[in-house]
């Protein structure tokens, strides 16, 4: 997500490079590592890593060993103050694979680490599994919302999913028979790269409450008995498929303004008058590293978003209760802003306008004349262009097919196109 920094707290601490070495280790331990790996071990003043990581290493006369506590906060701040003196930390696999690296570059400069990753869990997996990784999907539960898998299910994909103990097959498996997907075949690796290396192999209906070791990773390969099963991959998805009191775009609409939204990858969406969420739903399954903020007045709506983000894969959508403008104030400034309703509110769309960078998105709808008119009010303000949808479906009509006219919209499409001379946005960074 875009707004990441160094934290200041540390900011002075960091100036001595490559003080940090990160050693990945497999299950093979201390007879798996390269010599330079060692040496960084062998070496190191201080040494931190899981309980299960330091029994792995030798002992060395005089070395500070230090087991992560839980949770791990306190841990970094202990690592921060023997910045400048060489430490090391004791990782699984590679420790930028969803790993202590992710966490600690949250922290540290580049130039302060070094990392020596051993093969991560996905490499000796796909190993395992006789298949090319540039084809998997590779995720991992650990800490996370295991309902996100839902977003890539598709018949025929290959994932490979790091498990958050040995319970975590047993989870997955219910969510793919949930979704349809029973028939998938799960493979359960176990220990990867120790001498105990085992897998337990079955489809997910007949998984049941399986235990199996808790260092294991999954690998699924999905299969579903229903034709045309799965997350469409573009924008535009059936209505239907939400939970919705009426307040939804309509999927042609939809697929007009994901276009004009124009997702890339790790941006940050405003979806205001949210609605059933669909927009800030279908923005976030166009690329995994985008972030959305929807913001809805009624507490029934919020619920519904976030029922409907849940059955789609994408729990992580911030939703907010709460009435445009106030309700900004201190939101994770945005790359793109659909203002689906509240148009009309005073100062609303001059507070979205200045809230975004340079190519930065504004896209806004309205069905009343009043809506429309405010439309044509930031056109002239701001540039951009508007358009006006009318769709037709058909329906029966008797023996026959009629033609059923939606309610025909208005959008305005802009883009920040200069740099911005002041910013009068005021919210920060979550």
């Amino acid at each position: 997500m875009k707004n990441q920094q160094t934290s200041p707290a540390y900011a002075e601490t960091t100036s001595e490079e490559g003080w940090l070495t990160l050693v990945g280790l497999s299950e093979a331990g201390w007879a798996g590592l390269a010599e330079d790996a060692r040496a960084a071990v062998l070496g190191a003043e201080v040494l931190f890593g899981g309980a299960r990581h330091l029994a792995y290493v030798p002992e060395v006369a005089g070395q500070v060993r230090k087991a992560w506590p839980s949770p791990i906060q306190a841990g970094l701040e202990e690592l921060m103050t023997y910045a400048g003196r060489p430490v090391c930390v004791l990782a699984s696999g590679d420790p930028f694979w969803f790993g202590i690296g992710a966490t600690l570059s949250r922290y540290l400069p580049a130039g302060a680490m070094r990392s020596l990753p051993g093969p991560s869990a996905f490499s000796l997996a796909a190993a395992r599994m006789g298949w090319p990784l540039q084809d998997c999907h590779c995720f991992s539960v650990v800490a996370r919302d295991i309902d996100r898998l839902r977003a890539v299910l598709s018949p025929g994909r290959r994932l490979l999913v790091l498990s958050e103990d040995g319970n975590s097959p047993a989870r997955v498996a219910r969510l793919l028979v949930s979704t349809g997907y029973g028939d998938s075949q799960m493979v359960a690796l176990q220990s990867m790269g120790g001498a105990s290396e085992t897998r337990c192999e079955r489809t997910a209906s007949a998984w049941g409450y399986t235990a199996v070791h808790k260092l294991n990773t999954l690998a699924i390969e999905c299969r579903s008995r229903l034709a045309g099963h799965g997350c469409s991959r573009v924008p535009g998805r059936d209505e239907n498929e939400f939970t919705h009191d009426g307040q939804i775009s309509k999927r042609e609409i939809r697929a007009v303004i994901l276009a004009y939204l124009a997702p890339r990858g790790g941006e940050h969406l405003w979806d205001l008058g949210a609605g059933s969420g669909a927009v800030s739903i279908e923005w976030l399954l166009a690329d995994a590293a985008n972030t959305a903020t929807a913001v809805e007045v009624q507490e029934k709506r919020v619920a519904q978003i976030m029922a409907n983000a849940q059955s789609f894969g994408v729990g992580h959508l911030q939703c907010i209760a709460g009435r445009t403008p106030a309700a900004l104030s201190g939101l994770v400034k945005p790359d793109a802003i659909f203002i689906g309703g509240g148009i009309t509110e005073a100062k609303l769309l001059d507070l979205c306008w200045q809230a975004l960078s340079e190519g930065g998105r504004c896209v806004a709808g309205a069905v009343t004349a009043e809506g429309e008119a405010a439309l044509i009010a930031a056109r002239a303000r701001y540039g951009g262009a508007l358009v006006r949808l009318a769709v037709e479906r058909s329906e029966a009509l008797g023996r026959f097919t009629g033609w059923r006219p939606l309610r025909t919209i208005t959008l305005w499409h802009a883009r920040v196109a200069r740099p911005k001379q002041a910013d009068f946005y005021s919210g920060n960074p979550i």
